[in-house]
């Protein structure tokens, strides 16, 4: 390919890592997948996977087409492997064959084993090109909750804290200190904080936290699906009373033998069919994780605010791939380069 042609490659297989976002938070344990059907150098269809258990982005894009004879003289561009496999849907691999596509595009290959290169194959073996491999890394980091649960048979974990300037999440407590969270962060980074819930599976803290914060660990300041909320290691019995026990969103809370490792708990959220976790708490259990180094991401906003003392938040080192003002707050955002 010249110079020219991998410029229009991407350009179009950007338009279909932009269609696959707009499935963010609806498609999971599902990948997002965007696809754009090219014909003379014009797109004359689009789609994308909108909803789990529904049309896959090849089957919507095709649709979208009002003239099919159209197809045969196309090219399509897909985000990730077109699916070999029958699930809640026929494969996509199948139609792009009936629709006789003159080239098809791979953003990237699909490691779930019952695809992992055979929808490829498929195409490939009807007569069809496939070019394997434009804008691969992308492709690969838009899903890569998916790509971690397939490969590394666990879920995508992301760390998240607010600290103040001195490294303190939280205030000294005793038994005459009132239960409630101190608040750090500010509004905006609350709505961002709500927003990222939204993203994920489920939402983990441990029981200290619980009894501390009586958080609720929802999505009030966004629109979304609540996540499961997970509590670990409650060796006392939590109060019925705590907002976690409310009736919007499912609480699950692991006993000792689920919480005995980041492992354990790990194992437990993936036979359980959780694909991602956010953990918000507390020190302890994110200390855990970062010492078994099972984490994948670390988001930490630091206020200006100082507590002198206090509860230190955990010890990260990664590789800082974001840093930006969220108000008077400051977001970082760590990928562990252990992993």
């Amino acid at each position: 390919m010249t110079n020219e042609n991998i410029t229009l490659h991407e350009t179009y297989m950007r338009r279909c890592l932009e269609l696959a976002r707009l499935g963010a938070g609806n498609v999971a344990p599902n990948p997002m997948v965007g696809a754009v059907i090219v014909h003379n150098g014009i797109i004359i269809g689009e789609g994308f996977h909108q909803q789990y258990g529904f049309a896959h982005a090849e089957v919507n894009a095709v649709n979208s087409v009002k003239d099919k004879e159209l197809l045969k003289e196309s090219e399509i561009y897909v985000s990730l492997e077109p699916c070999a496999h029958y699930g809640k849907t026929p494969p996509c691999a199948d139609l792009i064959v009936k629709c006789g596509f003159k080239h098809v595009y791979v953003g990237c290959r699909d490691s779930f084993e019952k695809v992992d290169g055979k929808g490829i194959e498929k195409i490939r073996n009807a007569g069809i090109p496939v070019i394997v491999g434009i804008l691969e890394q992308e492709c690969i980091d838009l899903n890569r909750r998916f790509f971690t649960w397939c490969t590394q048979k666990r879920p995508y974990v992301i760390l998240k804290w607010a600290q103040t300037a001195d490294g303190f999440i939280d205030i000294e407590r005793n038994g005459s200190t009132p239960t409630g969270s101190v608040r750090i962060s500010n509004p905006t980074t609350q709505y961002l904080s709500h927003k990222w819930r939204t993203e994920e599976a489920a939402i983990m803290v441990g029981a200290n936290t619980v009894r501390n914060d009586n958080p609720s660990l929802n999505v009030r300041f966004w629109k979304g699906r609540n996540p499961v909320r997970i509590v670990t290691d409650s060796r006392n019995p939590l109060s019925t009373n705590l907002k976690i026990f409310d009736t919007t969103s499912p609480t699950i809370t692991l006993d000792q033998t689920q919480s005995a490792s980041a492992q354990a708990i790990l194992d437990t959220l993936y036979n359980g069919g959780l694909q991602s976790v956010i953990i918000e708490g507390g020190a302890h259990l994110h200390q855990t994780f970062i010492n078994a180094n099972l984490w994948d991401e670390a988001r930490i906003f630091t206020s200006p605010t100082r507590f002198g003392k206090g509860l230190k938040a955990a010890e990260i080192q990664g590789e800082l791939r974001e840093r930006m003002p969220v108000g008077d707050n400051v977001l970082e955002v760590y990928a562990n380069a252990m992993g």
